[in-house]
């Protein structure tokens, strides 16, 4: 297909504009009842204290500047991305009647769109990334797929799939899974629960993390120790 020149690039319509999400829409859609109809999920949820990470991320960011801060959405992928590679059940495709496990782990983030509709464009090794470089390429993700400047390889080969919806006010996402792939992680909001640490009880920030999972690939042994690393390696932020 020719290139679009910059001058038609530039007087793109409401119009054209409303038809690509709608046609968006319809694409992922169609997806996602596929999905439904032929994956056997199965859902699995936990809640994390968050105090360590909260503390260590407010120390590793009094000295930086506004533009190289950490957020929490940083840490939850680290996590994530880590868990996954200790647990490779859940990071892989299902194809041709078999899993297929990777052994890279290429984090699909879950992007709105401005004008409407999601992408979940990947970034690549994301299990080997320090938490700085992870930070930057998220922040370069998201910008560049709400630009629609995203390239296909972003596009097509996640492993496995993180949807964080906390910004929005959400609690818990149950999320469907993206075939081929065979599992997406969900986040809610950081919400202060009262809760006992040894023996004392005081109030805490919590997320609620949940996995929806491919039981041809899994079952809940495997989903729960997968949640269990991920919460794990939020208490020790440090070594994300």
């Amino acid at each position: 297909m020719p290139a679009v020149p910059p001058t038609e690039r530039r007087t793109t319509t409401p119009a054209v504009a409303a038809e690509r999400v709608a046609n968006l829409r319809r694409a992922v859609g169609a997806l996602m009842a596929r999905s439904k109809r032929e994956v056997p999920h199965y859902y699995l949820s936990t809640t994390i204290d968050l105090g360590a990470a909260m503390d260590w991320m407010q120390r590793a960011n009094a000295d930086r500047p506004i533009a190289t801060r950490l957020v929490t959405a940083a840490l939850l992928l680290a996590a994530s991305a880590k868990a996954a590679k200790e647990v490779p059940d859940v990071n892989g495709f299902f194809v041709d009647g078999a899993f297929q496990p990777s052994p890279a782990v290429h984090l699909g983030v879950a992007v709105a769109l401005r004008g409407g509709g999601l992408v979940a464009p990947a970034i690549h090794d994301a299990d080997a990334l320090a938490l700085d470089e992870l930070m930057e390429r998220l922040r370069d993700l998201v910008a560049r797929a709400r630009a629609g400047r995203l390239q296909r390889a972003e596009m097509a080969d996640p492993t496995i799939t993180v949807t964080n919806l906390g910004d929005l006010g959400v609690e818990t996402v149950f999320g469907v899974i993206y075939p081929p792939q065979v599992a997406l992680v969900g986040f809610g909001r950081v919400v202060e629960q009262p809760r006992a640490v040894n023996g004392m009880i005081g109030v805490r920030p919590t997320v609620t993390a949940t996995l929806s999972a491919d039981h041809r690939a899994s079952d809940g042994l495997r989903g729960g120790r997968f949640l269990a690393l991920v919460d794990e390696l939020l208490q020790k932020p440090e070594e994300l």
